[in-house]
């Protein structure tokens, strides 16, 4: 196999106060416009400002600061605001910021997971020094799962008997930085009381896996998201493709990105499937796809 090649990762830094800069992938990323009065939403949530159409569609936007915790933005903040447009988990949202900075290059294997003092209820996945500032990546899955908590809920997914078991049969291991993720692929195989492993990182899933070698039992599928801070999913899928003494697993990374690059540089590592947006049903019925394969 080549050698794997460097991804770098465009972020679009923005405020949402006056102190605290913050990023997002700009593969998420539609469109930045400035404010546009908005048409209100009744019986939304109170982060919910108003819609606005965008290219013929009808766009909610939210208030970030507000959805996070922070001071909603005022009338007299808004005019100088922008809307960041995003297309996540194949939904368009917009995001009121207070402002704009500039859009920078990094790569994954530069931002260190957030501190595990800041709880689970942080909208962050990653922190990135830059120059004497540090920028905080933001969850919008989190944020989305909190505006929006119906969306987190698996949709049921009928398996046959045969199925069923050929699941519980499984070594299976989950890897995913965000929570809402996380708790998603848990309860989709926790809905069918299949087995599994789940941590939150590349280098502790590659670890596992050799450990689960050495313990004669490994892994057969392998469930990564692909945007990680230090081991991203591709870097994953290179490592364990070029350990040559492991028993290869079957590999499904999956991405909240609606891009086709990415699923195809997935499939360049080795990947054995790449996912758009989590969907219970795709998800149990690529696992059963890997176990064919065992």
């Amino acid at each position: 196999m080549a050698k794997a090649q460097k991804h770098p990762q465009k972020l679009l830094l923005f405020y949402l106060n006056d102190q605290r800069l913050f990023g997002l992938g700009t593969l998420k990323i539609r469109e930045i416009m400035p404010y546009t009065p908005l048409s209100r939403l009744p019986q939304s949530h109170s982060a919910v400002v108003g819609t606005m159409n965008f290219r013929g569609s009808t766009v909610p936007v939210i208030d970030m600061a507000a959805a996070v915790g922070y001071r909603p933005m005022t009338e007299e903040d808004r005019k100088t605001a922008s809307i960041i447009v995003t297309d996540v988990q194949r939904q368009e949202i917009g995001f009121l910021v207070r402002n704009v900075r500039k859009i920078i290059e990094t790569e994954w294997k530069d931002v260190m997971p957030p501190p595990k003092s800041l709880g689970d209820r942080a909208f962050i996945t990653g922190l990135l020094q830059l120059d004497e500032e540090i920028v905080q990546l933001m969850d919008v899955e989190l944020l989305l799962a909190r505006v929006y908590p119906e969306s987190v809920n698996p949709s049921e997914v009928v398996l046959t008997d045969l199925q069923r078991e050929t699941l519980k049969g499984l070594n299976i291991l989950l890897v995913d930085d965000s929570q809402v993720a996380r708790k998603q692929l848990s309860d989709a195989l926790d809905s069918k009381d299949v087995s599994y492993s789940v941590t939150t990182n590349g280098q502790d899933a590659l670890d596992r896996l050799l450990k689960a070698e050495d313990e004669g039992r490994p892994v057969d599928i392998l469930v990564s998201d692909i945007e990680m801070p230090g081991l991203d999913g591709y870097e994953l899928t290179f490592n364990v493709r070029d350990h040559n003494s492991l028993k290869q697993p079957y590999i499904i990374l999956h991405t909240s990105l609606n891009s086709e690059m990415s699923v195809s540089y997935a499939t360049q590592v080795g990947a054995d499937e790449a996912l758009t947006k989590f969907d219970a049903e795709e998800l149990l019925h690529a696992i059963l796809r890997g176990a064919e394969k065992r």
